[in-house]
């Protein structure tokens, strides 16, 4: 297993429409794991959400969030970001990122369908790392049986 890696040894890995996990907390301590749509922009996360959702009340009562993506597939790539995230609400940045990222996830057609359906009051989640995680299983593809056909 490769650890730490930079994110470009990544490859493409981060464009891909890979839902992410995000861990919130709340008021008495426990997890809340979201699967989020995300892109990584500008060496961190921008994670789409409502303005009344509750990942957001625990962003600003705890200070703190953990996001991991993972790939099921060879090489097994892997991202965790953990850190004290920052809450943009403003309007025309949420409705641009969650064009990006409604397009990444849905393709354009399916992305304009949806787009004109909400409500334009998207919330930017901005988590950079304060620590960053990173792996894959390149080395070992032996292991894994590839190679082997």
């Amino acid at each position: 297993m490769r650890k730490n890696l930079p994110v470009d040894e990544l490859g493409d890995f981060l464009e891909q429409p890979f839902n992410a996990t995000l861990a919130t907390y709340r008021r008495d301590g426990s997890v809340l794991l979201s699967p989020v749509w995300h892109e990584w922009r500008d060496g961190g996360f921008s994670i789409i959400t409502g303005p009344d959702d509750v990942k957001l009340r625990h962003i600003e009562r705890q200070g703190r969030a953990v996001a991991v993506v993972s790939d099921n597939d060879f090489p097994f790539r892997g991202v965790e970001v953990s850190g004290s995230p920052s809450i943009v609400r403003d309007k025309d940045f949420g409705q641009e990122t969650l064009q990006r990222i409604a397009t990444r996830y849905l393709g354009e057609a399916r992305a304009r369908v949806y787009l004109s359906r909400s409500t334009g009051t998207a919330v930017v989640i901005r988590l950079v790392p304060g620590q960053l995680r990173t792996w894959d299983f390149a080395d070992d593809a032996a292991e894994f049986g590839f190679g082997a056909e």
